[in-house]
């Protein structure tokens, strides 16, 4: 029997879109020889459709676009399909997230997940019942047992706090499924596809059956999703793997042994967070209807990292970056930022902001009268950039990148309704060292980055001699408390005992608390990490902890 695993990149409500994509893959399945496709989860309507559940015309059109799906697939493998199906019980939640076999032109049957997780970004506790198991499709003489996504992630013997009493891959196992299936839409967290792998290498060795794993690929909102679909033998032997951050369709054969291809794993996270901040970037654009972004140019590593992203992502013709000079500005700075847009081949515009600073300040001088210049005016100037970038992207109808790393969104170095402006904030889950990492990779691979930007110390600019150190502790040590309390989820009397100074501590967490009603105003970020400032950050603005 020959499996098809088909990894394709849907969008969020795009019924009929998404529809064409898995009908595509299906022909192409056919024509390799496959006599069963198994989807990503959800992939009918794209992962997560989140409130769009309970719109109930989207249910019925959802209900209606699978029912043509099935007609028009009539001569073609069976094709296991991610959907939501109603719920026909008289109680809990009205829908079920569901796998729908559709062969010789009909629905033939539906499986229901178990497991619904409620951590980090995910709450399919509100929307979804979960179904008692163990779902086992009889199909060409084989048991296929059938789960999706969260079902494989609560073994045991391989969690030390397992999330739930229940173990639906367990149970497919007892219940004679000779070969497990998981249709998933599994987002990106740096590193984790190792995890995965080992996971169920694991479960496959434990339960003596094969595992096949059917992975999302593609950017929707803040999630990316990684692909890298793949299968381990009934020994735990990666024996397929398909290609990461694009779509792709691996064919397994299960006899006479597990066998397809492997594509080759990237090693260096470097190289794994670029590819994810490039997808993106390109469909958050795509998926939103933006066909080119901006985003202002300062000199520094954050803007250059992005307008390096960006570049790749959109194509350098559909980028323009924006320099904003003002008298604290160095010429050093102005002339990188020239540097890098020429080496990058994008588009670029200069607007000093000297007059426009001029103008406020004589505005305001009434009001400020016998106060002395401090952070106000700094928060002015960025603001005065902001709107300058608001504008151009008003006018030409592009995207606006922020350029904000995690570390300073982290504990509020950012200027709301200033360099906090923008659509996508592209490097928002990248902590300054990592930015760094990521840039110098990209350099060896091209450098269009001026060493200049890599080596000198950062700077907003907004001061004469202003360097980031002047209030904040210099980043490698900030960098490793923050990844320590947002996501290790420490307290403060722990990361004293790692050695740091108790007085950096305190104030770097209370800074991080004080920033709370910032964060939440910010542009959606993309997540790389496993504990970003997005949909899975949930602290309250108005708190005494």
């Amino acid at each position: 029997m020959r499996i098809a695993l088909l990894q394709i990149n849907t969008t969020v409500g795009d019924l009929e879109g998404n529809a064409s994509l898995i009908a595509e893959g299906v022909l192409e399945s056919a024509r390799q020889g496959a006599g069963l496709v198994i989807t990503p989860e959800l992939s009918l309507m794209g992962y997560l459709p989140r409130d769009l559940l309970m719109n109930e015309g989207f249910i019925k059109e959802a209900d209606a676009t699978l029912g043509r799906l099935a007609r028009e697939l009539v001569d073609s493998p069976a094709v296991l399909v991610g959907t939501a199906t109603e719920n026909p019980g008289t109680t809990g939640r009205p829908l079920r997230n569901s796998a729908v076999l559709l062969a010789g032109g009909d629905r033939v049957a539906a499986f229901h997940k178990t497991l619904l997780p409620t951590y980090d970004v995910f709450d399919e506790d509100r929307y979804f019942e979960p179904a008692p198991g163990p779902h086992v499709l009889e199909w060409q003489g084989r048991r296929i047992g059938i789960s999706i996504c969260e079902d494989v992630w609560n073994d045991r013997d391989f969690w030390q706090r397992p999330r739930y009493p229940v173990d639906p891959i367990q149970n497919l196992a007892a219940a004679g499924a000779e070969v497990i299936v998981n249709l998933s839409a599994s987002p990106l967290v740096a590193g984790k596809q190792k995890l995965r792998e080992k996971m169920l290498s694991h479960m496959a060795h434990k339960h003596g059956r094969p595992i096949l794993y059917t992975n999302l690929v593609g950017g929707n909102d803040d999630l990316i999703f990684d692909g890298r679909s793949c299968a381990v033998d009934a020994g735990g032997k990666l024996v397929a793997r398909a290609k990461g951050f694009a779509e792709d369709l691996l064919i397994v054969d299960l006899d006479p042994v597990l066998a397809g291809r492997i594509e080759l794993e990237q090693s260096q996270p470097e190289a794994e967070i670029w590819q994810a901040l490039v997808l993106g970037v390109r469909d958050y654009a795509r998926k939103t209807g933006f066909r080119s972004v901006l985003l202002g140019l300062s000199g520094g590593i954050d803007s250059a990292l992005t307008a390096a992203i960006a570049a790749e992502a959109m194509g350098p013709e559909n980028v323009l970056g924006v320099m904003m000079p003002s008298p604290y500005s160095s010429q050093g700075s102005v002339a990188d930022s020239v540097t890098l847009a020429a080496n990058l081949g994008i588009r670029s515009i200069t607007i000093p902001i000297e007059k426009m600073m001029g103008s406020f300040e004589q505005a305001l001088a009434p009001a400020f009268a016998g106060r002395k210049a401090d952070v106000t005016e700094e928060n002015i100037q960025a603001r005065i950039r902001g709107n300058l970038l608001m504008a151009l992207s008003n006018k030409f109808g592009s995207l606006l990148l922020t350029t904000g790393n995690k570390s300073e969104l982290s504990v509020g170095y950012c200027t709301l309704y200033g360099d906090m402006s923008g659509g996508l904030a592209v490097i928002a889950d990248l902590p300054k060292m990592m930015v760094y990492s990521v840039s110098r990779w990209r350099n060896q691979r091209k450098p269009d980055i001026p060493a200049a930007i890599l080596t000198k110390a950062p700077s907003a600019e907004l001061r004469p001699d202003q360097t980031d150190q002047d209030s904040l502790p210099p980043y490698d040590i900030l960098d490793r408390i923050l990844e320590l309390h947002i996501e290790q989820n420490k307290p403060s009397e722990y990361i004293i005992e790692q050695g740091f100074e108790r007085a950096t501590v305190e104030r770097v967490l209370r800074l991080v608390k004080i920033a709370e009603f910032k964060r939440k105003q910010a542009a959606p970020g993309l997540k790389v990490t496993s504990r970003a400032f997005g949909t899975g950050w949930r602290m309250p603005i108005a708190r005494k902890m």
